[in-house]
C-alpha cells in the first residue's frame, strides 16, 4: 500500500526569522511535520561566542520561546517538529525542551541528533561541525519522537529525514532522496519561496507581499513534491519563486550532500494550479566519500567609520580626509594590518535635501590587536572634526573595535564522523554511513539552445527586464543564479551572458575565478564567484557581506537586448 503524501512545512529560514511563523503554520492548515532552519555560517560563530561565555548555551533560544506558545498546538494537531536549533549544543536544547514540556504538562517525546561536533579535532577553531544528513532524524522519528532537534545538518536534511522515516526509504534510494533534497532546498529559507526577496516582486501588489506565508511541500513516495502554502496566506508560489530559491546558494548541476548528490539539471517545475508548483523528474547519485565541515574561528578585530561628504567637490573632500587619516595611522605605533576605503556616490546635484546632497566615505580597518583598530582609529578620526573638509561629520564615532569571524570549509572522510540518534528514552542508535559513494565531478556542458537570429533590433536596457536573479554566500564565495521566463529570452541569455560578459558587467569580479553552470531545464545560468566575500560573511569583507544583492546589481546593468524581448 502506498503511503499517503507527507505535508512538511517550514517555520524558520534563519535565526531571527518571523517569530509568529510557527503558530501561523500550525493553525493555518494541515501539516504532518513542521521544520525550522536556524543555522547559517554566521549563526555558528554567534553560538560559538555564546558558548564561550556560558558552556550550557550554544543553541537557538528563540526556538524555545516559540515552543512555549506552540508545543501544545503541535501536540493537539499531531504535528511533529524537526529543527536544527540545537546548534552547538543539541543535547542541551533537547533537555530544555523536555523541561518546558514537563512544566506545560504536554506529553511529548524529545530526541536529538549528535556527532557533528568536530571542534576538538580542529585546533584553533571556535566551532567545527560536519554537515550531517537526514538519517539520524529519520531514526528518531521512526522510534516515536515528537520533537527532534539537531546540530549542524544540511538544510535539506530537515526534509529528507522525515521523508525517509515516513516512506521507509533506505540510504540507496537516490532518486527519491534527491527529490526530497530539492524540495528541502526550496523550503529551507522560508518566505523566499513564497514571494520574499523575489526579483519580480513589482508584478504583485504591495498587499500581496506585505506578509507572505511560509512554504510547505506535499511530498510523495516517488520523491516528487508540490510546493505550496496554506490557503489564504500572503505571497505567491509559482515557477519563478521556486526557480529563484532552487538557484539560491547552489553551484553546478551536481548538488552534493551527505545522503545523495542531487542532479539539479534534471529538475522539472510545472505550475500545478494557483500557488502550487510541482517538482518532479529529479535524479540522484551516490554522495561523495567525504563530508563538508564548517570551520569558524576568530579572525581578529575590526572597526569602521563613515564620513559624510556633502555638496560640492566630493572627490576632493574624500581625498583630503583620506590623506589626513592615513597620515595619522602611519604615525601611530602600529598601522592596522588591513585598511579599506570605499566612496559611495549617493549624492545628487542641486539636491532638495541635505541627505540626498551627501556621499558616504567608508573606512574599515582590521588587525589581530584590538587596540590598533580601536583607540588609534577613534582618536585619529575624532581629532579631525575641526581640521578637515567643510561640513565634516560622521554617521557614528568609531568604537573600541569588535571581534570578527572567519569561515572556511574542509572535508573529512564520512566514516570518521560518528552520526548518532539519541532517542527520547536515552538509547543511542549509531547511524552508519551509506555503503556507496561517488567522487564529485562536473557534468559535461549541456547543449545550448539555438541562438536568436542575427541582426535583430536591440535597445540598451537593464538585464533585469528579461532575467530574474538570486544571489548568496558560501564561505568566501558567492553565487548568482539567473533565469529566463520564456524560451526566447533563454536563447538570448544562454549565448550572451558568458563569464567574460559577467566580469565586464561586475568589475569587482574582474580578477576573480568565475565558473558558469548551465541548467537548461530551469532556463537558468548559475555563476560561482570565488573569493569575492574574503574569509566569509563574518569577516564583512565587502559592503554586501553575504552577496544578497549581488544578483540585483547584475540585473541593473545595461546591455544591448533584442527589442522583441522587452
Amino acid at each position: 500500500m502506498t503511503a499517503a503524501p507527507l505535508r512538511i512545512g517550514n517555520a524558520s529560514g534563519f535565526y531571527g526569522d518571523r517569530f509568529d511563523a510557527m503558530r501561523e503554520m500550525l493553525t493555518g492548515g494541515e501539516l504532518d511535520v513542521l521544520t525550522g532552519d536556524y543555522l547559517a555560517e554566521l549563526t555558528m560563530l554567534i553560538l560559538g561566542r555564546d558558548r564561550l561565555k556560558d558552556p550550557a548555551a550554544g543553541y537557538a533560544r528563540t526556538f524555545l520561546r516559540q515552543l512555549e506558545e506552540c508545543l501544545g498546538l503541535a501536540h493537539e494537531r499531531g504535528v511533529r517538529i524537526v529543527a536544527n536549533a540545537g546548534g552547538l549544543n543539541p543535547a542541551g536544547l533537547a533537555d530544555a525542551v523536555r523541561e518546558l514540556a514537563a512544566r506545560l504538562g504536554i506529553p511529548v517525546r524529545v530526541a536529538h541528533v549528535e556527532g557533528d561536533d568536530l571542534t576538538a579535532a580542529h585546533a584553533g577553531t571556535l566551532a567545527a561541525h560536519a554537515y550531517l544528513g537526514g538519517f539520524g532524524i529519520a531514526a528518531c522519528l521512526r522510534e516515536g519522537a515528537d520533537v527532534v532537534v539537531t546540530g549542524r545538518v544540511t538544510d535539506a536534511a530537515l526534509v529528507t529525514g522525515p521523508a525517509a522515516a515516513h516512506f521507509g526509504w533506505g540510504p540507496g534510494e537516490y532518486d527519491r532522496l534527491a527529490g526530497a533534497v530539492v524540495a528541502g532546498h526550496v523550503l529551507e529559507c522560508g518566505a523566499q519561496a513564497t514571494g520574499g526577496n523575489y526579483a519580480f516582486f513589482h508584478e504583485s501588489t504591495p498587499a500581496a507581499l506585505r506578509h507572505p506565508g511560509f512554504p510547505l511541500a506535499e511530498l510523495h513516495a516517488d520523491g516528487s513534491a508540490v510546493i505550496t502554502k496554506h490557503p489564504g496566506t500572503g505571497g505567491l508560489v509559482d515557477i519563478g519563486t521556486a526557480t529563484a530559491q532552487l538557484l539560491y546558494e547552489t553551484g553546478g548541476a551536481r548538488y552534493a550532500g551527505p545522503d545523495v548528490t542531487a542532479r539539479l539539471d534534471t529538475v522539472s517545475l510545472t505550475q500545478d494550479g494557483p500557488d502550487r508548483v510541482r517538482v518532479h523528474g529529479v535524479r540522484g547519485e551516490a554522495p561523495p566519500p567525504t563530508l563538508k565541515v564548517g570551520l569558524n574561528r576568530l579572525g581578529g578585530f575590526r572597526n569602521e567609520v563613515t564620513f559624510v561628504l556633502t555638496g560640492l567637490e566630493i572627490e576632493r573632500k574624500a581625498a583630503l580626509v583620506r590623506d589626513q587619516l592615513e597620515t595619522a595611522l602611519a604615525a601611530a605605533k602600529s598601522r592596522p594590518a588591513q585598511v579599506d576605503w570605499e566612496l559611495a556616490r549617493t549624492d545628487h546635484p542641486d539636491a532638495r535635501t541635505e541627505e540626498t546632497a551627501s556621499a558616504l566615505l567608508r573606512l574599515v580597518v582590521r588587525d589581530p590587536d584590538q587596540a590598533t583598530v580601536g583607540r588609534a582609529l577613534s582618536g585619529a578620526a575624532v581629532e579631525l572634526a575641526l581640521a578637515s573638509y567643510p561640513g565634516f561629520h560622521v554617521l557614528a564615532p568609531p568604537g573600541k573595535g569588535a571581534p570578527y569571524g572567519v569561515f572556511e570549509a574542509a572535508h573529512v572522510a564520512r566514516d570518521t564522523v560518528r552520526h548518532v540518534a539519541v532517542l527520547h528514552d536515552g538509547r543511542r542508535l549509531p547511524v552508519p554511513p551509506g555503503d556507496d559513494t561517488l567522487p564529485l565531478r562536473p557534468v559535461d556542458e549541456p547543449a545550448l539552445p539555438e541562438p536568436l537570429p542575427p541582426g535583430l533590433p536591440t535597445r540598451r536596457a537593464p538585464l533585469g527586464l528579461v532575467a530574474g536573479a538570486r544571489s548568496g554566500d558560501k564561505g568566501g564565495d558567492a553565487n548568482i543564479g539567473l533565469w529566463a521566463r520564456t524560451d526566447e529570452a533563454w536563447r538570448w541569455l544562454a549565448h550572451t551572458l558568458t563569464t567574460d560578459r559577467l566580469r565586464a558587467l561586475l568589475p569587482e569580479t574582474a580578477d576573480l575565478p568565475v565558473t558558469r553552470h548551465t541548467l537548461p531545464n530551469l532556463r537558468a545560468l548559475n555563476f560561482e564567484i570565488a573569493g569575492i566575500l574574503g574569509e566569509g560573511v563574518a569577516s564583512q569583507a565587502r559592503f554586501d557581506p553575504q552577496a544578497k544583492a549581488l544578483g540585483e546589481w547584475l540585473r541593473s546593468r545595461h546591455l544591448d537586448i533584442p527589442e522583441a524581448l522587452l
